[in-house]
């Protein structure tokens, strides 16, 4: 039904909407007749575009523009066609252009002789383009010669050629010349060469006798106009000079001196010179280097107690070594902020309300250590339950963090933080949950780190040196007690392991690569990018080595205890990989691989439940709800669905999703998503939950949808439909195989969510 829609809109009459003397550009097409460029990477270089296709198939947009009326006064026709997408006006002039753009995007390439061919086609005012590129032979670089006016800058250019793009035997390529053009002048500019910029380099390229060579000679002199005595001269840093809130013309001002670092005020000096210290790469007495500019801004702007910075350079050129003043201008954040926000509740029917606090001191210590307090009350009327005295949930919890914007631990030295965008953590919270089933407490504690190398920004490092989690329950109800914490139903089995005490002491170290340093507002969505993340968790050793050397006595269940609390102990390890292949501006495809495995040992028989894995959901395998789906090819006997049995200590997911821009702010989605869960340990009541390496792959999930995003710029909204492809909780006949059965009632969810699944 979805389709013969798609195609009914696709089939409307847009030409009814054209003036006497329009054509409507139906198709343009692009082909290249050499197999080493093509066609693809060439299409932006195309002027103009026929109109939009959903999935690259249907014309949605035009046909929802169609429906309109051609009356422009009317409300209605001007709604509908705002949605929709108007037909395009076909323009013989950016045809031509089009064609020049490819020819010279070919030529840059290296093909001198490149011809590009323009094909046109009409019938019933509506006109397809074809535009086929014949790149010819490429031109290549035989002889590398270089002229450079300047001996300094000669010597400088050498000292980095291990990193030049140019070579003997590359493609006569301008983007390659122009990215040699950057990375020459950058280099220069982080030597201390403040005036050069890429108008002083310049390539000539002459051909050879023979077939396809020529010579390519990389010169180095000042651009016309240019009589600057010192623009050959390295500049150093004669002063560094910090403006908190005021300008280089306020009067008034006091001074104080850090380090070598002037810091100019009125009244109070918000931030120590420690902070500036740590934070400010630009230094007296070194050469200019345009890193250090940038590293500077970056770490004064990631400051909570910076709204934000702007460095002024001011040359001095009377001594014989020209110099530089650094003025660096902070305009300083609010210092106290105080926020409140109450939301309503609805749990299963059940309403309730919450409200919370919070209050944030941005510059605590004057070192811009950023101090959060957070408190919150909720409370929620329970109905439907039976055999309890009270109906109603009440928690409330307070929650603290203190976050600074240094790498603090001992013996690292002060160096360090200049050459690094860090930040040190130290968290604590306080959670109490009253529930007519049982009363829980709740105490956390974290010491962290997260940074990044300010050479190395794809980069972004998290280590947890210390976090603890301490779960009580003073009391259980004697009836939630006796329905499914006591007695032998094996069906409860993991319920009970969720409703004891839990003590865990964990460390971990994590990171995240990013393939692109800025990937906006949609990830890595809309581009050829890729993102790596990697999390390894370990947990219990330090109190199962302290049991040991202090002989602790273990309890019935053959396991040591702190504070009467069996620890946990376990290792758990994450892998996650992203990438995006960019189709055109309108399409992209998206694939997605995750694994994870957490293995128990020592004083843990099983993990617990809150590191546990789980399939389905909007972000996992889309055919199934939360927690429907697994460990293996599990399911329960009455075909009730068993939040706590169906949980596993390994996941593998696989998604592959396509991805279109559709109208206005929404786009689209068509996905495929396999894989499952398994427990790494057979347990009686969970039968087929067991991993095995002969029979794990028939256990593999899938599930196949739609889905529709609503960018609001800040967030994405989004819905998914997803379809049971192949369900291993039935091992055979047309359930196994809902693909090629597919029943609604059985194998359809609909899932809700904020963001991008990955």
């Amino acid at each position: 039904m979805l389709i013969t829609l798609l195609f009914m809109l696709s089939a409307c009459k847009p030409t009814r909407f054209l003036e006497d003397d329009e054509i409507m550009l139906s198709k343009v097409s692009l082909t290249s007749k050499s197999k080493q460029e093509k066609a693809g990477d060439y299409r932006l270089y195309v002027r103009q575009e026929a109109n939009a296709r959903w999935f690259s198939l249907f014309k949605v947009p035009l046909g929802i523009y169609c429906i309109s009326g051609r009356d422009k006064n009317k409300k209605t026709n001007r709604f509908i066609q705002r949605l929709g997408e108007a037909p395009v006006v076909y323009d013989h002039e950016q045809t031509v252009s089009s064609a020049k753009s490819l020819q010279s995007a070919l030529q840059g390439k290296g093909y001198l002789q490149a011809k590009v061919d323009v094909d046109t086609a009409s019938k019933n005012r509506k006109l397809d383009v074809s535009y086929t590129m014949h790149p010819g032979i490429r031109w290549y670089v035989s002889n590398l010669e270089y002229s450079i006016e300047d001996s300094l800058i000669a010597s400088e250019i050498r000292r980095a050629s291990d990193k030049t793009l140019l070579y003997k035997g590359m493609p006569l390529d301008v983007g390659q010349l122009s990215s040699e053009r950057e990375r020459v002048i950058r280099h220069l500019h982080d030597c201390g060469f403040y005036e050069l910029n890429k108008d002083f380099v310049s390539f000539i390229a002459d051909t050879l006798p023979g077939e396809n060579n020529v010579r390519l000679t990389f010169v180095f002199r000042r651009p016309p106009g240019v009589r600057s005595n010192t623009v050959y001269q390295p500049y150093t840093i004669n002063s560094v000079n910090i403006y908190e809130d005021v300008d280089g013309n306020d009067a008034d001002c006091d001074t104080i001196n850090s380090n070598n670092i002037n810091i100019i005020y009125k009244g109070r000096h918000k931030m120590t010179g420690k902070v500036y210290d740590n934070h400010v790469a630009i230094r007296e007495g070194k050469l200019y280097s345009e890193q250090d500019m940038q590293d500077t801004y970056s770490s004064l702007n990631s400051l909570p107690a910076v709204n934000y910075s702007s460095i002024h350079f001011v040359p001095d050129t009377q001594d014989s070594v020209p110099k530089l003043d650094a003025n660096i201008f902070v305009k300083s954040n609010a210092h106290y902020s105080i926020s409140a926000e109450a939301d309503g509740t609805n749990t299963n029917g059940d309403l309730g309300a919450a409200v919370t606090a919070t209050f944030t001191n941005r510059n605590l210590f004057k070192g811009a250590e950023a101090f959060t307090l957070k408190l919150r009350g909720a409370y929620e009327a329970i109905t439907g339950l039976e055999g309890y005295s009270s109906q109603d949930y009440m928690e409330y919890s307070v929650e603290s963090s203190l976050r600074l914007p240094t790498f603090k631990f001992p013996f690292l030295p002060r160096s360090l933080n200049r050459n690094l965008k860090a930040v040190s953590e130290i968290s604590l919270m306080y959670n109490s949950q009253d529930r007519p089933e049982f009363h829980r407490r709740v105490l956390t504690g974290r010491w962290a780190y997260q940074w990044s190398h300010h050479n190395m920004p794809n980069w972004q490092h998290n280590l947890d040196v210390l976090s603890l989690n301490y779960v009580f329950l003073p009391w259980i109800s004697e009836t939630f007690e006796k329905e499914y914490l006591e007695g032998e139903n094996p069906r409860y089995s993991i319920l009970r392991n969720s409703y004891e005490n839990l003590f865990i002491m964990k460390s971990s170290y994590g990171f995240v690569y990013n393939s692109l340093r800025n990937i906006g507002q949609n990830g890595i969505n809309q581009t050829n990018g890729y993102q790596i993340r990697f999390n390894a968790e370990i947990a219990g050793n330090i109190l199962f080595a302290a049991s040991k050397i202090f002989r602790l006595k273990k309890d019935e269940s053959d396991q040591y205890n702190i504070f009467n609390i069996a620890y946990s102990q376990y290792a758990k390890f994450d892998f996650d990989y992203a990438k995006s292949f960019l189709i055109d501006e309108n399409n992209s495809l998206a694939l997605h691989a995750a694994f994870g495995i957490a293995i128990p040992y020592g004083n843990s028989k099983i993990i617990p439940y809150e590191k546990r894995y789980f399939a389905g959901g909007a972000n996992n395998i889309r055919g199934w709800s939360v927690r429907e789906l697994g460990p293996g090819n599990y399911s329960t006997t009455d075909g009730k669905v068993n939040f706590i049995n169906q949980t596993g200590n390994m996941n593998l997911l696989l998604s592959l999703e396509y991805r279109t821009r559709l109208f206005w702010k929404f786009n689209g989605a068509a996905f495929i998503d396999a894989g499952n869960i398994w427990n790494l340990h057979s347990y009686e009541n969970i039968p087929g939950g067991q991993f095995k390496f002969g029979k794990f792959y028939k256990q593999i999930a899938a599930s196949y949808g739609l889905g529709l995003r609503f960018n609001l710029d800040y967030f994405i909204v989004r819905f998914d439909a997803g379809m049971k492809a192949i369900n291993p909780a039935i091992e055979s006949g047309s359930g196994h195989w809902p693909i090629a059965h597919p029943k609604l009632s059985r194998d359809f969810t609909l899932h809700f969510a904020v963001g991008l699944p990955f």
